[in-house]
């Protein structure tokens, strides 16, 4: 559904406009309604899920035993911090403070489509991420059998 990587400027109140690309996706598919909250795995970014998604990602989230602190863990980042957005008429979105300021997106950021949702990584991020190498050591069954 998404795919892509789009350089962003957060104006001063928060808000990032959506590149027109999916501005009409996200209002058929998720009625202009996204739903932001932390990247449980990296720092540096955010999850923007479509509404319909995110109700799935969220019940298969919350079914996990409280009692192991992984669990819990994933539960408060994704679940706990997880914040309604919507496109307002010039197709912006506005980011929460206490996301932004939690993994370091201040003026520009990088937003990726990534199939079922977005990330939303600040610049310095996601620049660190992309230097970094796949090496041999990290290759998995499942990427040794990707045909890229």
């Amino acid at each position: 559904m998404f795919q892509g990587e789009t350089a962003i400027t957060i104006d001063d109140k928060g808000r990032l406009a959506v590149p027109t690309a999916y501005r009409d996706l996200v209002a058929r598919e998720c009625g202009n309604r996204l739903v932001i909250t932390y990247n449980p795995f990296e720092s540096g970014s955010l999850y923007l899920y479509p509404l319909s998604i995110w109700e799935r990602v969220r019940d298969q989230v919350n079914k996990l035993p409280k009692v192991k602190q992984v669990n819990r863990n994933m539960q408060l980042k994704l679940v706990g911090a997880a914040a309604f957005v919507e496109l307002d008429s010039n197709g912006r979105i506005t980011v929460p403070p206490s996301h932004r300021s939690a993994v370091g997106i201040d003026k520009k950021a990088v937003l990726l489509g990534m199939g079922d949702k977005f990330e939303l990584w600040s610049e310095q991020a996601h620049h660190a991420q992309i230097r970094q190498t796949i090496t041999d050591d990290d290759l998995s069954d499942e990427l040794l059998d990707l045909q890229l």
